[in-house]
């Protein structure tokens, strides 16, 4: 630790060989997700390189601390996951029941709103350059992971998060414009 306090890399390596795997094992445990498990580990591992002196000997060993990181991590991930879930089953809920008070056929109303928002989506991504475009499709549309993406596409992973970041935020003020009702927010 404290040749990684000196910004020692190869220090962090050696870490990341020796604990990486129970890191991973434990966040996989918990969240039951191959990809939240991996995002954990790089954020207690970037954690531990931004701040190394987060750790304190006098406290407990550091696998100890490691794990327990780990583990407030992962379950902070799965909190997340499930309130991101909670509000789009309720936001869906709730405009469910507001479009059945209109009138208008839930079925024929998904089915156009689709068709819509399915070309306002293919013109948002022809605007992404086309490493961008590439880890986007192929993740959402083609249902990899960002792991599998990088692999695809024979690009490092931090390139494929930054490249998927990027290109989200372009998509959201590109139809942040287009999609939202007159005078209103998405």
């Amino acid at each position: 630790m404290a040749q990684v306090a000196e910004r020692n890399t190869s220090a962090l390596d050696t870490l990341y060989e020796r604990y990486g795997k129970p890191a991973y094992s434990l966040a996989r445990r918990i969240t039951g997700d191959e990809g939240f498990a991996q995002d954990v580990v790089q954020d207690v591992f970037l954690a531990l390189w931004k701040d190394p002196d987060s750790y304190h000997r006098a406290r407990g060993g550091f696998a100890s601390w490691l794990l327990s990181v780990t583990h407030h991590k992962a379950v902070d991930a799965v909190r997340r996951e499930e309130s991101l879930r909670r509000r789009r089953s309720l936001a869906t809920q709730e405009f469910l029941v507001e479009q059945n008070a209109n009138g208008v056929s839930q079925a024929v109303y998904d089915r156009v709103w689709t068709t819509v928002i399915g070309e306002r989506v293919r013109g948002a991504l022809s605007q992404l350059p086309s490493p961008q475009r590439d880890a986007l499709v192929l993740a959402y549309f083609g249902g990899y992971t960002q792991r599998e993406v990088a692999t695809l596409t024979n690009t490092a992973l931090g390139t494929v998060k930054t490249r998927m970041l990027a290109g989200m935020r372009r998509l959201r003020v590109v139809l942040g414009a287009g999609l939202a009702p007159e005078g209103g927010a998405l």
